[in-house]
């Protein structure tokens, strides 16, 4: 039973919780005679061995066992008890000596969720801006598509300033001798002077060029200046497919105008889910500026380092830690703060992820990344082995939707 709380700060506590002695002892007398029934011991048929004997050989794993579980069952009871909801594992402050037919005692330190009063979010302001698509949007979609169908095929013109030359090397300086080397003229890991020397080559033409690498070049010859001998073995221009009624039937659609259809539909489904999150961010916004609350440490020292490590991965930073913390800290802050005020709102709403949000949210994931759904479901698995990630994901979403619902929408440009 819980004996005591302390406030240690607004977002920490520290509770005195003691377990009866009966309660122990009750415990572990139906651990003993379970273990009595299931005893083998020659000499005696299951079940009759004498009680003193299966205390002798089992107590010790009986009380390990009893205490592993009750000592949880109270943390879990004083919870409820003194209405405090934990976002960290416990601390106990002191080990204890267990003692059998004596109370339990213990005492920990639990970082908790702050609990705020009067939370406010229905007739939160928005603004939404209507949403258009235009024909240029979906042309860029198509270009998109076949740009991504592109290939490369041999052909018989000397080389373009976009073309993919295909070539053996012989390093006179060394004469280190390189097969099938790729160079592509208008984006390369080559020197420009040596990409332009392919220019107006074609297949079979055979030259001499000079290369200064620089020091920080990926290539082997980097930091060299190097004079070759080179072969061109073959010219290769990008081919884009053309936009027609055959492509469409390739994709299920009877001809380009039902494809341009279906995009702009595709279109206009994306650009009104933008808008909702656009309209959901600065709900959350709303959110954190007008309930004031001190965050948990361990959640804000886990947030700010999520965010410092992205940066840093990112922007290739050049700023110290100890700065990027500095300055994404208030960041960190609403963050963690958007997060208590969702699972707050959520559990006031009684809002639930039931297994049919679950089974839409992998389908719909899979269409985006359009992978099959076993491939989420694994993803998850492999990252925590549960889907607890995946059902906070959803119900984030969930409360989010019934917030955007009680807002006040403003028309916007």
């Amino acid at each position: 039973m819980l004996k005591s709380v302390d406030d240690i700060s607004t977002t920490m506590k520290k509770l005195q919780i003691e377990i009866p002695a009966d309660a122990v002892e009750e415990r572990i007398q139906a651990g003993l005679k379970e273990a009595q029934k299931q005893a083998r011991i020659s000499g005696f048929r299951p079940g009759k061995a004498p009680m003193s004997m299966i205390e002798k050989k089992y107590l010790n794993d009986i009380e390990l066992d009893v205490m592993d579980k009750i000592v949880s069952e109270y943390y879990v009871k004083s919870l409820e008890e003194a209405d405090i909801v934990p976002v960290a594992t416990p601390i106990v402050e002191e080990s204890f000596d267990y003692k059998r037919h004596e109370p339990i005692a213990f005492t920990v330190r639990v970082e908790i969720r702050p609990k705020v009063e009067n939370l406010k979010y229905e007739n939160i302001k928005v603004t939404d801006v209507p949403v258009e698509v235009k024909d240029e949007d979906v042309d860029a979609v198509i270009k998109t598509f076949l740009d991504e169908r592109a290939v490369f095929e041999v052909i018989e013109d000397p080389a373009g300033a976009e073309d993919l030359v295909i070539f053996d090397a012989k390093v006179k300086d060394d004469g280190s001798e390189h097969k099938d080397l790729a160079v592509k003229l208008d984006t390369s890991l080559y020197p420009k002077n040596f990409t332009e020397s392919f220019l107006g080559k074609k297949k079979g033409d055979t030259f001499e060029c000079e290369a200064d690498f620089p020091k920080e070049s990926p290539m082997e010859f980097a930091g060299k200046k190097l004079n070759f001998d080179v072969s061109v073995k073959e010219v290769k221009r990008r081919s884009v497919p053309e936009f027609n009624d055959e492509l469409a039937k390739d994709l299920n659609f009877e001809s380009t105008d039902e494809l341009k259809a279906k995009i702009k539909e595709n279109l206009l489904v994306a650009k009104n889910r933008e808008a909702d999150l656009q309209k959901q961010r600065e709900i959350i916004k709303v959110l954190a500026d007008t309930h004031a609350f001190d965050v948990p440490e361990s959640l804000l020292y886990a947030e700010l380092n999520g965010i410092v490590a992205q940066v840093k991965a990112i922007n290739k930073e050049e700023k110290s830690e100890d700065e990027l913390t500095e300055e994404y800290r208030q960041k960190a802050i609403d963050s963690v703060k958007a997060t208590l005020l969702i699972d707050m709102i959520g559990e006031k709403e009684n809002v639930t992820v039931s297994p049919e949000d679950m089974e839409s949210e992998v389908i719909r994931m899979a269409q985006k990344y359009m992978v099959p759904p076993d491939t989420i479901a694994k993803h998850y698995m492999d990252k925590d082995g549960s889907f607890d990630m995946l059902r906070k994901t959803v119900f984030e979403k969930k409360v989010l939707n019934l917030l955007l619902s009680k807002a006040t929408v403003e028309k916007g440009e």
